[in-house]
């Protein structure tokens, strides 16, 4: 579609060009996303503006816009509009007669009312409300440009805002009122493991008992400034015996989950998967990420990205099982799966298109159960709703996944990485199909993500309690 001519182009008005009573005027209307955008430019975090909670309570019983808001829409008059680029401020003038609260929509005037030698204009500057109210009223005072301006208009970027850890700290504050998993932390010999297990079980997610070499506990306590005061260490040589330890302590009873330390995944996994003494099930043990992506509007489950490299039908039903089982555990009541390939059409020549539709006939059967599922489905027709449409692909599914089950750990890993390392996502980390989750943490992650992906194991250990 093309833009029209005006529009595409930005023009001022010269001084010899304005006569007294020229005006110009914008209209807009207050989202929630204009207050956070201003909060964030300006450092502004005054509760009356960004706390719904505490702007019940005030004076104007709800959300209201900065102030400087309704200003900076004047600004935008002034200098795109009347007269436009190439105006010099010298003075600014402003009453707040009313406030601006969420949906108002706010009419801006600039007019001029008074030409001055040297190029100088006063111009009378208003806001009013949707009902006519005048809200800010005040004066300007400015130098008018003397030579004619026409460029093209700039196209502003796109915005996303997102709050670090946003669905997290929901996950986390879901966890409240749940009693401490105990945990036991496999090798916590370095401050990451040992901070982030500690800050969990200071808020109450987990109950840790320490399995690893007990002098290296200690001392990676001590240079952290760590207190293991009140925490349960259970000596053991090496990391391979720390996690066989950990793993007779769950078969024991003594803990409902195991947590990764500062050990490799494969000798922690090698003890859980051990065929005499692990953890094993009638299910297989999958890896589920569950990602906070700043793009996307919930959290969004990947899996298997850790744990099944080549998974054949039978291993898919379950990695699907074991994630639409975890996001019960979230609250999400009836799950989305997408079942990703490369296209959406079933490829005789493409096997992840026929574990694709043999995996939506085993929903179809009762094989699968809990969940919605679709598939072949690629990711982008998953997880856009514009893409779905595009393809004109009419499903529960696409465009709104709750769960995306790759091909592979390959396929997996690499899409998870990409959210977290190009799309800024967070990540949190769980195993399941076992006797009790596994935590799984990495270096890399936030210590928002280490509590997160206890909260998975916390929430998910109280709901297999309660089911």
């Amino acid at each position: 579609m093309s833009v029209p001519e005006p529009l595409q182009y930005i023009e001022n008005k010269t001084y010899d060009e304005i006569s007294v009573g020229d005006s110009a005027s914008l209209t807009r209307t207050l989202r929630p996303q204009d207050i956070e955008l201003f909060a964030v430019m300006s450092g502004d975090v005054n509760p009356a503006h960004v706390d719904a909670a505490y702007a019940e309570t005030d004076m104007f019983h709800g959300v209201i816009a900065h102030g400087m808001w309704g200003g900076a829409l004047i600004s935008a008059v002034l200098g795109t509009e009347l007269p436009g680029p190439g105006t010099i401020f010298l003075n600014q003038s402003l009453r707040f007669e009313a406030p601006v609260g969420l949906g108002d929509t706010v009419v801006v005037r600039v007019e001029v009312t008074e030409k001055q030698a040297k190029g100088r204009l006063t111009l009378a500057c208003t806001c009013l409300n949707q009902n006519g109210k005048m809200v800010i009223e005040g004066e300007a005072r400015v130098i008018a440009p003397r030579d004619k301006v026409r460029r093209p208009r700039v196209v502003l970027p796109e915005v996303h805002l997102h709050t670090q850890g946003a669905q997290y700290a929901r996950l986390i504050a879901a966890t409240a009122a749940l009693p401490p998993l105990p945990t036991a932390v496999v090798h916590p010999c370095d401050a990451l493991s040992l901070s982030g297990a500690l800050e969990a079980a200071r808020q109450g997610m987990i109950l840790p008992v320490l399995v690893g070499p007990r002098a290296r506990i200690e001392a990676a306590a001590s240079a952290a400034g760590l207190d293991l005061g009140g925490i349960e260490v259970i000596d053991a040589p090496h990391s391979h015996a720390a996690a066989a330890a950990s793993v007779a302590l769950v078969r024991a009873g003594r803990v409902g989950a195991l947590m990764k330390g500062a050990l490799h995944t494969d000798e922690l996994m090698d003890a859980v998967v051990d065929t005499a003494l692990g953890l094993r099930t009638e299910r297989r043990m999958s890896h589920i990420y569950v990602l906070d992506v700043p793009t996307y509007p919930k959290p969004l489950l990947v899996t298997d990205a850790a744990i099944n490299i080549a998974p054949d039908l039978g291993a898919k039903r379950d990695i699907v099982q074991n994630a639409i089982d975890l996001a019960h555990s979230l609250g999400i009541a009836v799950p989305k799966v997408a079942i990703l390939s490369a296209v959406e059409m079933v490829n005789p020549r493409m096997a992840s298109t026929l574990d694709a539709a043999a995996l939506c006939k085993m929903a179809d059967r009762g094989q699968i159960t809990g969940g919605v599922i679709d598939g072949p489905l690629a990711f982008d027709n998953a997880i856009s709703p514009a893409a779905a449409a595009a393809k004109g692909i009419v499903s529960g599914v696409a465009g709104q996944a709750d769960i995306l089950v790759a091909p592979d750990l390959e396929a997996a890993n690499m899409m998870a990485k990409q959210l977290i390392y190009l799309a800024g996502a967070d990540a949190a980390g769980i195993v399941l199909g076992a006797r009790v989750p596994v935590i799984l943490t990495s270096r890399a992650d936030s210590a928002m993500s280490r509590l997160a992906s206890c909260a998975l194991a916390q929430l998910f250990a109280s709901a297999g309690r309660s089911a």
